[in-house]
């Protein structure tokens, strides 16, 4: 016997799980978000972080006005970074307006039940009986490590994502391992707090950003393209603003965009602070890595072959995610047999990939749905990033609305354009 029941049980509360609570709930129906509002952007993100982002890319998807972070904080116009901390702020501002009653708790299970439905376990111990279960955990299970770097313990080697106090690194050597924005500005947070950082990189030459231009005259706009949430031209423009139309293109075209649009790469506000306090070494692979009693000894190859190695007191991978569905513990292992991946028939040592994914992002299993990195695979680059929260919860919370019978009367529903965030920073 199970101890409750909803229409909707969504598992995460970062910006595609509210998102897609404040569509369901708009809508009428019993919905529990279960999850602490921007718990992982809060406790997994290191302090002094600014979003890559721009500000009118930042924005959560709600069908009431005046709930965007550009409606919050109407003064952040482009270019200015945003910090970790007022993001945050403006997620849990967005929670208590639009979804009030989020549950500071976590999904530990799902199975599928055996009529239509899921049984969906909390931490709480409670079990809750529904018919649809939205996974939008963000990219947290999804945090890679590279073969060379796995197997080490993790006071030798960690994620860039395990960290929010860099400052536990203060006067010690460390190897951050990555050449996009996430590995150099670890590198100059760590440098800030006193440690060592030492960043080791593949790219021949790190990349950077452009600075974004206030104003373009018309031949630049016809000739550079039109912005958008993923930067400017004319193909970002699609896969940011058109993502449904990504689904149509053959898999390996997908693939492709995914991996190719934003390549590793830093912002452009960061690169002055990257300054002679950061070691730089760029044109290097990691092809080993061993545990020493005082650290970690990697070992790297250039392109030449010549190897080199590097010992350290420690090692971040800041090596991005990698949607896979065998990392979602939460799925029980019947439940995630029967979701069919991108890789192909499972068993044999195949590995687990990212669901196949419908037009309104449900899977294979009727009523569970991928928000988030997990559905990249399906609609593009743009799932990566909290610009793609919108379309996300839309096509989610319209395909839901389709399917369920009785809906009862919006609670709670905001009509009107709320006041801006006008207090002083």
């Amino acid at each position: 016997m199970n101890d409750s029941a909803c229409d909707v049980v969504i598992a995460g509360a970062g910006p595609y799980g509210l998102s897609t609570a404040a569509y369901l709930q708009n809508l009428g129906l019993d919905v529990r978000i279960i999850g602490r509002p921007m718990r992982f952007w809060d406790e997994n993100m290191p302090e002094g972080m600014y979003l890559k982002s721009e500000p009118f890319a930042s924005n959560l998807g709600a069908p009431q006005r005046g709930m965007g972070f550009t409606d919050r904080h109407p003064d952040w116009g482009l270019g200015r970074p945003i910090p970790l901390d007022t993001f945050v702020a403006y997620g849990r501002w967005f929670a208590s307006v639009v979804i009030p009653g989020t549950e500071d708790a976590q999904v530990v299970n799902i199975e599928g039940a055996r009529r239509d439905g899921y049984v969906v376990t909390l931490s709480t111990g409670e079990t809750i009986a529904t018919p649809i279960v939205v996974v939008a955990v963000g990219v947290g299970p999804f945090a890679h490590i590279p073969d060379e770097l796995s197997g080490l313990p993790s006071w030798l080697v960690s994620h860039s994502s395990a960290h929010r106090d860099l400052g536990l690194f203060a006067g010690k050597e460390v190897a951050v391992i990555g050449a996009g924005q996430s590995a150099l500005e670890t590198a100059v947070l760590l440098a800030d707090a006193g440690a060592y950082p030492h960043v080791i990189a593949r790219r021949a030459e790190l990349d950077w950003n452009t600075v974004p231009e206030q104003s373009r005259s018309p031949l630049e706009l016809l000739r550079g393209g039109p912005r958008s949430g993923l930067g400017t031209g004319y193909r970002t423009w699609l896969w940011a603003e058109r993502p449904g139309l990504v689904r149509y293109l053959p898999e390996r075209t997908r693939r492709r965009i995914v991996r190719e649009t934003l390549p590793p790469a830093g912002a452009w506000w960061l690169r002055d602070r990257l300054d002679d306090r950061v070691r730089v070494s760029t044109g290097r692979c990691v092809v080993k890595a061993a545990g020493r009693d005082d650290g970690v000894a990697l070992t790297t190859i250039d392109q030449a072959g010549r190897r080199v190695t590097t010992e350290v007191e420690h090692a971040i991978a800041a090596t991005g995610y990698v949607p896979d569905i065998e990392r979602l513990t939460m799925l029980s292992p019947d439940l995630r047999a029967r979701i069919a991946t991108h890789s192909g028939p499972k068993g044999g040592g195949t590995r687990f990939g990212a669901p196949v994914l419908s037009r309104n992002f449900e899977a294979s299993t009727s009523g569970l749905y991928f928000a988030g990195l997990a559905a990249a695979v399906t609609f593009g680059p743009v799932m990566r990033f909290v610009h793609g929260a919108d379309f996300a919860a839309r096509r989610i919370a319209h395909h839901i609305i389709r399917r369920t019978p009785a809906v009862r009367e919006p609670a709670g529903r905001v009509e009107t354009v709320l006041e801006p965030d006008v207090s002083p920073r």
